[in-house]
């Protein structure tokens, strides 16, 4: 009998041969969680991270890119596009919601996704970028080919859930989104966060 060992959805899953046009996203939460589940590092296994507080629901289909690290050259990047001071990435895979006009009823399954952009968050000025993108084959977003495509009225929906879901509202916010960015710069964020994962955790050398 030949037992097979899952692999890890960071380390052990690839984001995709044709990256950053379209990358797979392992999907962590879901619309309806009413808790956030997060990537236990360690084991690979999700865990709950904390129930999601008052009326907070993600909009979107939530993970991140396997084999993507929140470093060195996404915090460089970050500080250049923002002209905010950066400390550092925020040690994580890199964020991504995914668009789609079908119900996912859980996480814990993997994606092909299409970027279309981002918005930069800051952290308690660590780099905490959210990629943009719509699921591949989805019959309405795949009319979306970049973040302007979308309405604004959706754009905000995301952005009051990543600035309020941590927070009580007494709690004064660490959080900054600096800006909403496009397609190529999702694509720039994406190439250096695997720079940054393979400096860290691969194999090759990296420029």
């Amino acid at each position: 009998m030949t037992i097979q060992n899952k692999a890890h959805p960071w380390h052990g899953i690839s984001p995709g041969d044709n990256t950053p046009d379209i990358v797979t996203a392992f999907i962590e939460i879901v619309p309806s969680d009413t808790v956030k589940y997060e990537i236990d590092k360690q084991s690979g296994y999700l865990k709950i991270d904390r129930p999601q507080k008052f009326s907070n629901m993600i909009p979107t289909l939530y993970g991140f890119i396997p084999q993507s690290y929140c470093a060195e050259k996404t915090a460089e990047y970050a500080e250049i596009m923002s002209g905010k001071t950066v400390s550092k990435g925020d040690g994580d895979p890199l964020d991504i919601c995914v668009l789609s006009e079908r119900s996912v009823t859980h996480g814990d399954i993997l994606v092909q996704a299409i970027p279309i952009g981002g918005f930069r968050l800051l952290d308690g000025g660590e780099a905490d970028d959210k990629i943009i993108a719509v699921m591949k084959g989805d019959e309405f977003y795949r009319q979306w080919n970049d973040v302007s495509d979308c309405p604004e009225s959706y754009i905000n929906r995301l952005k009051h859930y990543f600035l309020t879901y941590k927070h009580l509202p007494h709690e004064k916010s660490i959080c900054e989104i600096t800006h909403v960015y496009g397609r190529e710069e999702a694509h720039e964020v994406i190439r250096r966060s695997m720079a940054d994962y393979q400096y860290h955790f691969g194999c090759q050398d990296v420029e």
